[in-house]
């Protein structure tokens, strides 16, 4: 049997987990260091040396050499006490093998050391930024004509450059609202200003002649915060606590690190109640909505997640979007929508080709509406194989990325300067990562057959672990639905407390842990679980009586199980390992 598409890419593009490709990655990689040597020695040809030929064999620089080859190999060395993410015995965390286009391209970038702080010190680096981040907006389901973005150092960083964003949109909206509640005397209306549209923005500006010299003196993000929500308070009759931002029960820790740097304070951070499957739930988020307005709080933005960080989840998008677009319509209300898809993003490269059905029809609705969000955080260094440190921010258009203060006109606004360092949170940022996606979407391609193909075999790898090692073992649980390519399950009998399961699940955690076999890791899902953690101990007929359910989890990201013989190899001993730790524990019990 011809090997399938992916086990193709995998074979292809990734350095083996036996080190295959080594001949032909160790000649690329000279051929890179080849090429840049030889441009630095083009260059200048008439600059003197600083090195000249009877210097280059004295004593005291073959002495420094030396200790730097000494010290490079003790370093070497001491790396290879790492953990070994690259074999599929890790299915730990969200990492993997970084592909050989993304390594590549990281090479050959960070041998040049551009820093896209701007066009001069980076110009063909910010060329491949603007490029790559073009390839990632298509795959979301942007027009990368108009999308815009920038790379991160990771996904907080990109939720943070959202908040940024969402804020300043909020901001201009609600201090226009102020402008024309201290001019005419009318009363403020807090919630309905600071979402107005900008249609309507502009249709007030107009009307009252403004300039942005005056509007500026309203705005808390250019004057005094405090101040400003003192007006706002006087203006709406009431006290002004400030915005809130509503995020799924299954946040990431990067939304509350948010609302602490953003000055929002921790009680703005609004979490919306999942339902038994552990997904966003809608209608809570609408009742939300309407808390916000009742308290005359604006929302600052709506966050949905493709693929949670503890169990790969992926939240309604599209039902996320229709309820909010269904408030734009109805009402005019428009509150901000981000979509957090930092690992999941990766997953929009199955859509429309032959892999689709890997996923469920629900997981495909939420993933085509990806591309209707106002921003998108995803991370190459997780989906992608990129190497660390590589996270994107992305937004419909350029109107949406705009981020600035009042010192150029908001609706036609230039770019600041030279580059994007004045819309960025991160000032210097190496063009490596971006260099890393643009050789990937070049070569392996963000689509169907490329990095689709190799996505669609790690859902399937994750659905045949669950198959073998349910059969072998019924007494796993596993965590249903499950989105994506992580598979979260506890150990329990039938009927038995779910204290006792964690017991269970926690020791089988802790023998794969010590084995020199397997990685994986375990997470524990809490309060905002709670319907989701209900449901899964009625499945085994239990009892709720502990604060949290104990999960082992794994991640079956690594490309090399798009070939069957690691199926074949490795599913046998981790259910032997599960099998042990159970008799293990029934003996103990008993």
């Amino acid at each position: 049997m011809p090997p399938s598409p992916a086990a193709v890419v995998a074979g292809a593009y990734f350095p083996g987990p036996r080190s295959e490709n080594e001949t032909w990655v160790r000649g690329e990689f000279q051929a890179v260091l080849d090429q840049w040597f030889g441009w630095r020695k083009s260059l200048f040809a008439d600059d003197p040396y600083l090195v000249g030929p009877a210097d280059r064999l004295s004593s005291e620089r073959l002495e420094r050499r030396e200790i730097l080859s000494r010290e490079l190999a003790e370093l070497c060395e001491a790396l290879t006490a790492e953990t070994p993410t690259y074999t599929p015995r890790y299915i730990g965390h969200m990492k993997a093998e970084v592909s050989l286009p993304a390594l590549l391209g990281w090479l050959a970038a960070m041998l040049h050391n551009p820093n896209n702080t701007s066009r001069e010190a980076s110009k063909v680096g910010t060329v491949i930024e603007a490029e790559a981040i073009a390839m990632l907006a298509a795959m979301v389901g942007y027009d990368p004509a108009t999308a815009e973005g920038h790379f991160t150092s990771g996904g907080t960083v990109a939720n943070f450059e959202a908040v940024w964003r969402a804020r300043y949109r909020l901001d201009h909206w609600l201090s226009l609202g102020l402008y024309i509640a201290e001019k005419t005397g009318e009363p403020l209306d807090v919630f309905a200003s600071a979402h107005m549209g900008w249609d309507r923005f502009r249709d007030l500006w107009a009307e009252h002649g403004l300039t942005d010299a005056v509007l500026r003196r309203y705005s808390a993000a250019v004057g005094v915060p405090a101040a400003i929500w003192l007006r706002i308070g006087r203006a709406a009759g009431r006290d002004y606590l400030g915005p809130v931002l509503l995020v799924p029960g299954n946040k990431h820790y990067s939304w509350s690190k948010a609302a602490n740097l953003f000055g929002l304070g921790e009680e703005s951070l609004w979490a919306v109640d999942l339902d038994t499957e552990g997904r966003l739930d809608v209608d809570d988020l609408e009742r939300l909505i309407l808390r916000a307005e009742a308290a005359g709080r604006p929302v600052l933005m709506a966050v949905g997640v493709a693929g949670t960080t503890e169990t790969g989840e992926i939240d309604p998008i599209d039902a996320l979007h229709d309820r909010l677009e269904r408030w734009e319509a109805e009402r005019g209300v428009h509150i901000w929508r981000h979509v957090d898809a930092a690992y999941g993003g990766f997953l929009c490269a199955i859509l429309g080709g032959p892999d689709e059905a890997v996923l469920t029809p629900a997981s495909v609705a939420a993933l085509r509406a990806i591309g209707r969000a106002d921003s998108v955080t995803i991370d190459p260094h997780k989906l992608g194989y990129v190497p660390y440190a590589c996270g994107a921010f992305l937004t419909r258009d350029t109107a949406r990325y705009a981020v600035s203060a009042f010192d150029a006109p908001y609706l036609d606004r230039p770019e600041l300067g030279d580059g994007k360092w004045s819309s960025t949170l991160e000032g210097s940022r190496s063009a490596a990562g971006a260099a890393a996606v643009w050789l990937s979407g070049r070569t392996i391609g963000f689509g169907p057959a490329g990095m689709g193909a190799l996505l669609a075999e790690t859902v399937r790898t994750r659905q045949a672990f669950e198959a073998a090692l349910g059969a072998a073992v019924p007494e796993v649980r596993f965590l249903e639905p499950a989105d994506a390519n992580i598979v979260c399950f506890s150990v329990a009998l039938a009927g038995e407390s779910l204290a006792s399961a964690n017991h269970r699940t926690t020791a089988l955690f802790d023998l794969i842990h010590h084995s020199p076999e397997f990685s994986v890791s375990k997470t524990t899902l809490g309060a905002d679980y709670a319907s989701a953690v209900a449901r899964h101990v009625d499945g085994f007929a239990g009892v709720v009586d502990a604060p949290g359910m104990v999960l082992v989890r794994c991640v079956f990201m690594n490309p090399y199980w798009a070939a069957p013989e690691f199926r074949e190899a490795l599913f046998p001993p981790f259910i032997a390992l599960v099998r042990a730790s159970l008799a293990d524990s029934l003996e103990a019990a008993a």
